[in-house]
């Protein structure tokens, strides 16, 4: 009876395996012949939230689930779909989700490139901010040609709000004591830690980026809707808007529902049939495959020695250094390759990763490849910190980036041991060997060695930026003490040299190559990115190394967090910003 059992899950697997097998066949045959495009063609967008900034490796998932369309997906069908005379417009539904402003920046980039060709775009929402704010799903909108709204949705044109948490009130509680340090002022992650309410300096920094991303805000939509910047800075004092005040206010230009939207753009572009933008995309072939071939790598996520967290199901989200410096190898190896283009979303994380990809990116540049590092949403602390000795930096306006700086510590929790009525014990062999424990603070020896590695690594977080960026001393000094800056500002400080997304990148690489503005190039991943066969393959045999804790993606980032900022001395990380 066991054999028969155990025959009979054997089979099932096997069918199950099969079937799968089929399916991801006949997604990938779709794919491949996919629908045809008609003569007159209007495209459609769903945005629901933030675009994930590559193509994902959605493991498992991946055979049961379409392809997840990409923020490099929707610049390059737009890019494409900008020179085919089949499509004649874009009707983009935003919906209801939180969007970064870097993102949106990109994506009215390729908006108004699209634009620019003769196209017609349309932009509809039920309601840009459902009794939240909607300021940048509105930005987003103003790139259009028109804008629609449903008649009981609300346009939430608020301005933009920075609000920070702190828990030092509930440690001391607890009984647990943060001992933390950082260099320098600006340098703020663990304020919440240590802090019951932002510092001077907090508070200076938060209101200076804020500033520059409203200002960017207002030049948007005043260019976008014919408006003059100060008339746009008192429509947003005076948000938000219900429906047919905002049309009132010409911030919307028709109510309706959004088959009226997608019917107006169809009789707009003579008739046109209207296909869906990943549809479009499989269609046809994708743009950047012909000419000197460019390599892509990403850099995404918390930053860690080690293997970037791969999920098998659910994919990943933590940057490894073994990883990325794996991949810019492939890339120095392969002889075809003509320049690097090195796109990094990160808030930072381990100073020894940093250092690693650092290493990797001079390296490619000695090899004579060029490195443009293309900056997401986050490349602030040790995420600039591997941008630093790039050919090029591009950045959109409202990147986080800069951040240079260091902080490290310790929470004790001795206290909270006593109040629950534990406690603990240990034994050494040398006076320092509890420099990095939770149960004993610092002694004064110990002190004086984590400030000494503090000042070591911010010395060299600065000298990395001063060689790369052609600075003095002092120049960087100025520029650091752990101070945030957006894309705008960085550009004004000599920080970053361009501002713009992937198609900035590209340019930039083909300028360091000698291809001419008008010409192609090809981009190709690296490493190439494992297929959803291969991942299942891989689990089934056991041929594999996954971290248990990637099952859980958002815990699992949760807890390498946590575990990354108590890591030894030296960590480069960005405090995170949530602006609403």
């Amino acid at each position: 009876m066991r054999r028969f059992i155990v025959g009979l899950l054997v089979v099932i697997g096997a069918i199950t395996l099969l079937i799968m097998v089929a399916g991801a066949g006949l997604v990938v045959w779709v794919r491949i012949s996919g629908p045809r495009v008609p003569e007159a063609a209007v495209l459609t967008l769903d945005i629901n939230g933030d675009l994930p900034d590559a193509p994902q490796n959605r493991g498992l998932i991946g055979l049961l689930r379409p392809h997840e369309t990409s923020l490099r997906d929707v610049v390059g069908a737009l890019d494409k779909a900008g020179r085919d005379p089949r499509v004649k417009g874009l009707l983009l539904r935003i919906g209801g989700g939180d969007f970064g402003l870097a993102q949106v920046q990109e994506l009215r980039d390729a908006i108004r490139a699209f634009r620019a060709k003769g196209k017609t775009v349309f932009a509809y929402s039920d309601s840009y901010g459902e009794f939240a704010p909607g300021t940048r799903a509105y930005y987003l909108a103003s790139a259009c040609d028109e804008i629609w709204l449903q008649p009981l949705g609300m346009v939430g044109l608020v301005g933009l709000r920075a609000e920070e948490p702190f828990f030092r009130g509930t440690l001391d509680k607890l009984g647990l004591v943060p001992r933390f340090d950082q260099r320098e002022q600006y340098k703020t992650a663990m304020d919440f830690l240590t802090k019951t309410k932002m510092s001077d300096a907090e508070r200076e920094q938060l209101q200076s980026l804020l500033g520059s991303m409203l200002d960017q805000i207002v030049a948007g939509i005043a260019d976008g809707r014919g408006l003059a910047p100060d008339r746009v800075r008192d429509l947003i004092a005076g948000g938000p808007y219900l429906a047919q005040d905002a049309l009132t206010d010409h911030l919307v230009d028709h109510l309706g529902p959004v088959d009226d939207a997608l019917a107006a753009l169809k009789q707009r572009a003579g008739g046109a049939k209207a296909i869906r933008l990943s549809s479009y995309l499989d269609s046809v072939s994708r743009p950047h495959k012909s000419g000197p071939v460019v390599a892509l790598i990403y850099g995404d996520g918390l930053m860690t020695r080690g293997k970037s967290d791969d999920s098998a199901l659910f994919g990943s989200g933590v940057m490894g250094s073994d990883s990325v410096v794996h991949a810019f190898r492939l890339a120095e190896r392969d002889k075809a390759v003509r320049a690097i283009i090195f796109r990094v979303d990160s808030p930072g994380g381990s100073a020894v990763a940093a250092e690693s990809i650092w290493n990797e990116v001079k390296k490619a540049r000695a090899d004579g490849k060029p490195v443009i590092v293309s900056m997401g949403g986050v490349a602030g602390s040790g995420g600039y910190y591997i941008a630093a000795d790039a050919s090029k930096i591009v950045a959109e306006p409202a990147t986080l980036t800069g951040s240079i700086g260091v902080l490290a510590g310790k929470v004790l929790i001795g206290g909270l041991l006593d109040k629950i009525g534990a406690g603990a014990d240990a034994v050494q062999t040398s006076d320092n060997a509890a420099l990095y424990s939770a149960l004993d603070d610092f002694t004064p020896q110990g002190y004086q060695k984590f400030e000494a590695a503090l000042d070591a690594t911010y010395a060299g977080f600065k000298a990395r930026v001063a060689t790369g960026r052609q600075m003095t001393a002092a120049q960087v000094e100025n520029l650091a003490k752990g101070r945030i800056w957006t894309g705008a500002q960085a550009k004004g400080n000599g920080l970053v040299d361009a501002l713009g997304g992937y198609d900035t990148a590209i340019a930039l690489a083909k300028a360091e190559i000698g291809v001419p503005a008008s010409g192609e190039v090809t981009l190709k991943v690296y490493p190439r990115p494992e297929s959803s066969l291969k991942v299942l393959f891989n689990r089934l045999t056991g041929n594999e190394n996954e971290d248990p804790l990637a099952l859980l993606p958002s815990l699992s980032g949760f807890m390498r967090e946590l575990a990354t900022l108590a890591m030894r001395p030296g960590m480069l990380v960005m405090p995170p910003i949530e602006i609403h």
